[in-house]
C-alpha cells in the first residue's frame, strides 16, 4: 500500500519542528546530550493513513451508463488512536461519497454519512452491500469485471493513501438513494 501525505501535513510538521527547536531545556552548550533523543525524528501530525489497511477490497462492475458503483471491503486501524476516513477519490468517478444505508421497515435508503467513517483504535469497519460503502458517482468509463480500480482515501488529519481493488460482478442490493439530485434518485441494485 502506498502512503502519501497531502500538502497540508508539511506546514504542520515544519511548525512542529520549529516549535521543538525553539523549546530549549535550559542546559548549557557544554552539557552532555542524549544522542538517541536527538536522532529520533519528531512525529508528524498526519499519521492516520499509516494506520489504515483494507482487506478484500472490491468494486461492483457496472457500465458508465449505469452511472454509479461502490467500493467494499474491511477497513482496519492498526493504531491506538481513532482514524476517520472523510473523503475518497476514483479517477473514473466525477463524484465520490461515503455512504451509509438506513433501513426503516422494509425500505432501505442510502445517503451520505455525516462526519465520515471512524475506525476505532485497533478496530475494523466493514464496507458491504446494504451497509456502509464508498459510492462512485457520475462514472466516466465502464468498470468491467476483471479490471482493477485504484481508490484514494483521505483522513481527518489530511493524510491520504490509496489501494487497488478488483472489479467484480454483483447482483446488488435494492436501496433508494437519498441525495441532492446527482441524476439518480433510485438505485436498482447497482451499488
Amino acid at each position: 500500500m502506498h502512503h502519501t501525505r497531502t500538502a497540508r501535513a508539511l506546514p504542520i510538521a515544519a511548525a512542529f519542528v520549529l516549535a521543538l527547536t525553539a523549546c530549549g531545556t535550559g542546559a548549557s552548550a557544554d552539557a552532555p546530550r542524549d544522542a538517541a533523543a536527538e536522532s529520533a525524528p519528531p512525529s508528524p501530525a498526519a499519521e492516520q493513513a499509516e494506520a489504515f489497511s483494507i482487506t478484500d477490497p472490491w468494486v461492483k462492475a457496472v457500465t458508465a451508463e449505469e452511472g454509479m458503483s461502490a467500493v467494499f471491503g474491511e477497513m482496519a486501524n492498526g493504531s491506538d488512536a481513532e482514524i476517520v476516513i472523510v473523503a475518497a477519490e476514483h479517477p473514473a468517478a466525477e463524484m465520490v461519497e461515503l455512504h451509509e444505508v438506513v433501513t426503516e421497515g422494509t425500505d432501505s435508503t442510502m445517503r451520505e454519512i455525516d462526519g465520515g467513517f471512524p475506525v476505532e483504535p485497533r478496530g475494523t469497519r466493514t464496507l458491504a452491500p446494504g451497509g456502509d460503502h464508498i459510492m462512485l458517482m457520475g462514472l466516466t468509463e465502464d468498470l468491467e469485471a476483471g479490471m482493477e480500480a485504484t481508490v484514494t482515501v483521505e483522513f481527518a488529519d489530511g493524510s491520504t493513501t490509496e489501494f487497488t481493488a478488483p472489479v467484480k460482478e454483483y447482483a446488488g442490493a435494492n436501496e433508494e438513494y437519498e441525495g441532492d439530485g446527482h441524476g439518480q434518485h433510485e438505485d436498482d441494485g447497482d451499488h
